[in-house]
């Protein structure tokens, strides 16, 4: 059963501290906004890792049942910044 984009939001919450999260999808691709302190000092490389490591085996193996997930990536002051 393919994922809803609220899972995938709750997957990314609890695994990652987030002031903002928002993501759409139709169940295989995924797009999200991710606002986490975490990611303060982090490059994109790094911060795409944290999301990854919250997803766990739902996002990498061969059982995966997240097949795509476009990500942006903010600490709270950029996030801010842009609204």
């Amino acid at each position: 059963m393919l994922p809803t984009p609220e899972q995938v939001r709750q997957y990314i919450a609890d695994g990652l501290p987030c002031t903002h999260l928002q993501v759409q999808g139709d169940g295989a691709h995924f797009e999200a906004v991710i606002v986490s302190p975490a990611f303060e000092g982090k490059n994109r490389i790094e911060r795409h890792r944290l999301v990854y490591a919250a997803l766990g085996e739902r996002i990498q193996g061969s059982n995966a049942e997240i097949h795509a997930l476009a990500m942006k990536n903010y600490t709270p002051a950029e996030f801010e910044g842009k609204h």
